[in-house]
């Protein structure tokens, strides 16, 4: 049983993974910005924190991680407004992977995209360039971070129902739903497999905990 936190606990995905770990016997926080958000996050079974990781500095975000055994991070600004994106998605990343570090919490897993790399190709004028570039700098720092990290990479989101199924590196857009990127999330936190490891992933035909195991 671990104690994990989960930032960006009201997204779509962490509302999926949440009873996901919350069944397995962990004890799962989930961080919020709106407190009247904390009433979707209690009928997961993740006890909600209040916390503005936007505005929070490194002192106040290696408090808020601190005494968890992993740190998942499932937070974003949503697309829209370059700056903020790049606030959220970017320096509020980079500041959580460091509070990590400064607490002494050593697993961390990061919810990006498959495209999360270098050389992504999105052009600057796209309204998409924002994220691909301050994700992308935030998946190079955990990288280089010295903690046990994995970067779990889906391609296009749906809301499909499970298939318990994915195909790591695949071909085109990655198409995957939701409810199977949690699935990875949790296997990745329990298979030790998955340190050290991008995983950029789609629907497919391999079970997710032997595709996990698979290098």
């Amino acid at each position: 049983m671990a104690r994990i936190l989960i930032i960006g606990g009201h997204g779509k995905v962490a509302r999926l993974l949440e009873p996901i770990l919350a069944e397995r016997g962990d004890t799962v926080s989930a961080v919020i910005r709106n407190p009247d958000h904390a009433v979707d996050v209690t009928a997961t079974a993740a006890a909600p924190v209040v916390a503005d990781v936007e505005r929070f500095d490194l002192d106040q975000l290696t408090n808020l991680v601190a005494g968890n055994h992993a740190v998942v991070w499932a937070a974003g600004a949503g697309g829209g407004d370059a700056s903020r994106t790049y606030a959220v998605d970017r320096d509020a990343a980079m500041r959580a992977i460091d509070a990590a570090r400064a607490a002494g919490v050593r697993r961390f897993v990061m919810v990006s995209w498959i495209g999360s790399r270098a050389g992504h190709g999105v052009d600057p004028d796209n309204s998409f360039f924002a994220y691909a570039d301050a994700k992308w700098a935030a998946d190079a720092h955990l990288h280089d971070s010295g903690l046990d990290w994995t970067i779990v990479a889906p391609g296009a989101l749906t809301d499909d129902p499970p298939t318990g199924r994915i195909r790591l590196d695949p071909d085109g857009d990655g198409a995957v739903s939701r409810a199977d990127v949690a699935a990875v999330v949790a296997a990745s936190l329990a298979e030790p497999a998955t340190i050290g490891r991008t995983l950029r992933f789609g629907n497919g035909d391999m079970p997710i905990a032997e595709a996990l195991r698979t290098r």
